[in-house]
């Protein structure tokens, strides 16, 4: 099965700012890079397995923005655990842990630069 996204990229403002509050949020570490003029942090994924990939971008071309198109990254296990850890982390919680049925649970959150992304943790499959 082909991914519906293949790669996405969030604009910021302060790269090392952003970088550190997407490591807190999610318990990642992101990979900084240059590609030609634009500084980069990249997610970790698994490009070999056609894993979707995206990273924070600095690019005087794009700006942050709350009115923008909303990606969901995956919080694991730990949705409130990442909720909780960005608001501590400077961001603001614009629509907290909700229950969306089968899927899972969905919050929305305003990153240090200003732009709107969601988190979703999926439902685990409960034994029968």
């Amino acid at each position: 099965m082909q991914n519906a996204i293949d790669w996405f990229e969030i604009p910021v403002a302060d790269l090392p700012r952003a970088t550190a509050f997407y490591a807190e949020v999610l318990r990642i570490e992101l990979r900084t890079e240059r590609f030609e003029n634009t500084q980069m942090a990249i997610f970790p994924y698994a490009a070999a397995q056609h894993g979707v990939g995206g990273a924070l971008v600095h690019d005087p071309q794009k700006r942050p923005s709350p009115a923008g198109s909303v990606l969901y990254l995956n919080a694991g296990t730990d949705i409130r655990g990442a909720v909780d850890r960005a608001s501590k982390a400077g961001g603001l919680v614009t629509m907290p842990v909700t229950d969306i049925g089968a899927p899972g649970f969905i919050a929305l959150i305003r990153d240090t630069e200003g732009n709107v992304v969601g988190l979703h943790e999926a439902r685990l499959p409960q034994p029968a």
